[in-house]
């Protein structure tokens, strides 16, 4: 069994920075995609962005705009999610996602077997 544990949230001012960890841990860890979405209050979750995790290929949501970027690192069974210029719409309980199913292409949350308890991002205006 896979488990997923985030940290790194909390409490920024508008144009600040925070980064997002997700370990992993089981006794054999090889995904095809890791992805992190995002629930606001009120709202469904929604997909931020993807890391593929031979190779490292990455692919945000449109409104990531070039402020957050995906990495990951393979020894430590450990992907990050730095986000820069965050804006009070950015204001969610983050989740770190992973599945070994190699269906799609890593946006779609069916996809993801593997889901974390997620850490909350608040940002003040």
């Amino acid at each position: 069994q896979v488990q997923l544990v985030e940290s790194g949230g909390g409490l920024v001012q508008a144009g600040g920075s925070l980064r997002l960890s997700c370990a992993a841990s089981g006794r054999t860890f090889s995904p095809y995609v890791m992805g992190w979405f995002r629930q606001a209050p009120g709202k469904e979750r929604e997909f931020v962005g993807r890391i593929m995790w031979t190779g490292g290929n990455t692919y945000y949501a449109d409104f990531v705009k070039g402020r957050f970027t995906i990495s990951r690192n393979n020894v430590q069974n450990t992907v990050y999610l730095q986000m820069n210029s965050l804006q009070p719409d950015d204001t969610a309980v983050y989740y770190c996602a992973a599945t070994p199913q190699t269906w799609g292409v890593g946006v779609d949350e069916r996809q993801y077997d593997y889901w974390g308890q997620g850490t909350q991002v608040t940002v003040s205006s």
